[in-house]
């Protein structure tokens, strides 16, 4: 998902307004389901507890219940949205690299694409079949493994990683409430992108807008390698540098448009 939002902003195809903010949206939610499931980290829930209705300031039954509920409820939704999210993309056609719109230079999606979909599916498929079969434990945490101890808390806590972009983001600012307001920004910044001068289709041609492109997609590796580190110097410094730098992406690319 992360690839073809990346994609997706290299190309520009963020002039699919509806499209686009209908990925968005099911980026969103798939990153608030995996927040979901992941609500037994007790640092991590306690980012929520000014919100009122969903549970008290520390982990308790209602919180459970609601937070699974909604951890179940949700991939409803998203599937819902990916079947919106597929039917506006065929109203209006996809984007391609040279930055065409006339159609007498695409060619039809069935049978070409279908096909080739369908064979990296099975080949995808049974991929992950052949992982939980033979190697069920291979990408998993060596910490699920130690026997849980109540008053004993990890020395250095992370998420797993498709989170520690956005947890250095929430790391880079000392106040709390800060923290997830950036958190939360980081991810709604993308529903901006439709707003920009996008009269050129493609980087393609554009030198500028490619190196702003690189430098934002290595920013995002160094955030996700940030958030893996202890809270300590020099990480602290840079991960604030890269989180202003992240921001300062969506600040500089509108400016590209005038070269």
């Amino acid at each position: 998902m992360y690839i073809h939002i990346s994609r997706n902003i290299y190309y520009q195809s963020f002039k699919l307004i509806h499209v686009w903010i209908i990925g968005v949206t099911i980026m969103f939610l798939s990153i608030a389901t995996a927040f979901l499931g992941y609500v037994l980290a007790t640092v991590i829930t306690n980012l929520l507890s000014a919100i009122p209705y969903l549970g008290g300031f520390s982990i308790s039954n209602a919180t459970l219940n609601r937070f699974f509920s909604l951890h179940f409820i949700l991939p409803l939704v998203i599937f819902l949205l990916v079947v919106i999210h597929i039917f506006s993309l065929h109203l209006t056609g996809s984007s391609n690299p040279m930055g065409y719109n006339r159609n007498v230079y695409k060619i039809y999606f069935h049978p070409y694409f279908t096909i080739k979909d369908i064979l990296i599916f099975v080949l995808i498929l049974l991929f992950f079949i052949f992982l939980i079969c033979q190697f069920p434990y291979y990408l998993g945490d060596p910490d699920n493994f130690k026997i849980a101890n109540s008053i004993m808390t990890p020395a250095h806590i992370k998420p797993e990683w498709y989170f520690l972009f956005a947890y250095s983001i929430l790391r880079a600012i000392p106040n709390k409430l800060g923290g997830v307001i950036a958190l939360l920004i980081s991810i709604l910044i993308l529903y901006v992108m439709p707003l920009y001068n996008n009269c050129i289709k493609s980087n393609k041609f554009y030198p500028l807008r490619q190196l702003l492109y690189w430098f934002f997609i290595n920013n995002f590796i160094m955030l996700t390698w940030l958030g893996r580190q202890v809270i300590e110097y020099p990480f602290i410094v840079l991960n604030e540098i890269f989180t202003l730098s992240y921001f300062l992406f969506f600040f500089c690319l509108p400016l590209s448009y005038i070269y």
